[in-house]
């Protein structure tokens, strides 16, 4: 068997162990490799998470871990990756700066780092530092090989090959700069957008809101604008977010909510409210916390020409017969394997370096 088959089964042994953490509760379960030494940490490391930021909700680091335990499956890692030809043969050392916006947001690069062969340099975001070393534990338990292949660092970054760093539009600018002489990918900030017609059925819309609200909106694949028609009514659509209306008693929120909504005013901004989400017509594509900026448009034809010219500014698309490369209503936060940031396959890249 070769490095390569070792790493992959490394990782199918951590989907199962993920598995235990889900929406359904937290429960141990039966034949899981090294349960008895990791389960119980693993526990704890959430609410350490969780505790660190409020952001970090049990609930939305749940959601997270149960997304990747449904992706790390035999079936799913071989389909991804059949069509690469791996290499093991010099491997590199790939420098990854992560955001820290949701819980584990960088665990797709992770993964293709480790995937391609490459040993992995970490810097995470201290909003988000507490699950990822632990898993990196569990997998070289599960395959000692891979222990030397990862390393954390909170010192400036050294002897590495290539790098993966997704932060702000400013941050991106000193990467670049940064970076220069190294083989790169450079993310900024991106975001989400629906297209909506006015005949989406109540399910589609019900689907919109897990869109909007999963994890505060703070992911760049969450919807924070949407594309409507002309004399567009928003009734159904505000109808169909009430089932969120909780979310204002999580204080980050609510403290968000109150000081946008009073901006708004003071500025007198037109928005449209409901005591838990406010929707304001807007140009721009990056709208903040509690707040879904909307724009109208004239023809479906002039609205592709200025999402294409737009492109580099939107991460998904979520729409019902819109383009080839929509996404359908509820699954922004649900990205397969290939579902790569920004359309870079991270993959392709890192078997070129």
């Amino acid at each position: 068997m070769s490095n390569k088959n070792h790493i992959t089964e490394a990782f199918i042994q951590l989907g199962r162990f993920l598995s235990q953490f889900s929406s359904n509760g937290i429960k141990k379960a039966e034949n899981i490799l090294h349960n008895d030494l990791f389960f119980d940490g693993f526990k704890h490391q959430i609410k350490v998470a969780n505790e660190n930021n409020g952001w970090f909700t049990q609930d939305n680091i749940v959601f997270a871990l149960e997304g990747w335990s449904k992706q790390l499956t035999e079936e799913k890692l071989n389909n991804w990756l059949k069509d690469y030809t791996l290499k093991t043969s010099q491997p590199k050392t790939v420098a990854i700066i992560m955001a820290g916006n949701i819980p584990l947001v960088g665990f797709h690069d992770f993964l293709c780092v480790l995937i391609s062969g490459h040993n992995i340099l970490i810097k995470q975001s201290s909003n988000d530092k507490h699950l990822l070393p632990f898993i990196a534990k569990y997998l070289e338990y599960v395959t000692p090989e891979l222990k030397g292949k990862i390393k954390f660092t909170e010192d400036k970054l050294d002897n590495f090959d290539a790098v993966i760093a997704t932060g702000s539009n400013n941050t991106a600018r000193y990467f670049e700069y940064y970076f220069k002489d190294k083989p790169s990918i450079i993310r900024k900030n991106r975001n989400s957008v629906a297209i909506l017609t006015g005949n989406e059925s109540k399910e589609q819309l019900d689907l919109l809101s897990e869109d909007i609200f999963r994890y505060y909106g703070l992911g760049c694949r969450n919807v924070s604008k949407l594309f409507v028609p002309k004399d567009y009514n928003f009734d159904a659509f505000f109808e169909a977010m009430y089932k969120w209306n909780d979310i204002i008693h999580q204080n980050k929120y609510a403290n968000n909510y109150d000081y946008n909504k009073a901006v708004y005013l003071m500025s007198e901004f037109d928005m449209l409210e409901n005591g838990f989400l406010m929707i304001k017509e807007d140009q721009s594509y990056s709208s903040p916390i509690a707040t879904v900026f909307y724009e109208y448009y004239s023809s479906e034809e002039a609205l592709k020409q200025k999402i294409d010219a737009d492109q580099d500014l939107i991460q998904c698309i979520v729409a019902d017969g819109f383009s080839n490369s929509e996404i359908p209503f509820g699954k922004t936060q649900k990205p397969e394997l290939y579902d790569y940031a920004d359309d870079i396959d991270t993959i392709a890249f890192l078997l070129k370096i």
